[in-house]
């Protein structure tokens, strides 16, 4: 059975910065797409970013591009998030997901973790 469990969450002032990480158990982590996605209170569950699974490859919300950076570690079994420059509206439960191939749409992942909330106040 997949497993992937985050963790880092929390709360952090606007402007400052925050490292979330997700280890991924139960299958062989380098043949897995690794994704991050949000869901703010309300709004539907969105794309934050993806990397291939070697790392070569990544990818980017627009809303995010150049303030996050995807990066996996597959000796450890681990992906991370590194959001700097965080707004108000980062606010959300952010989500470890995984795939077999690179994908967007949250309806095509096929692991995912429980979540963390990142709040980020003003």
């Amino acid at each position: 059975q997949v497993q992937l469990v985050e963790s880092g969450g929390g709360l952090v002032q606007a402007g400052n910065s925050l490292n979330l990480s997700c280890v991924v158990s139960g299958r062989t982590f380098r043949n897995l797409v690794m994704g991050w996605f949000r869901q703010a209170p309300g709004k539907e569950r969105e794309f934050v970013t993806t990397i291939s699974w070697g790392g070569a490859a990544t990818y980017y919300a627009d809303s995010v591009k150049d303030r996050f950076t995807i990066t996996r570690d597959n000796a450890k079994n681990t992906v991370y998030l590194q959001m700097n420059s965080l707004k108000t509206e980062d606010t959300a439960v952010y989500y470890c997901a995984a795939a077999t191939r690179i994908v967007r749409d949250p309806r095509s992942m096929d692991y995912w973790g429980k979540g963390t909330l990142v709040t980020v106040s003003s």
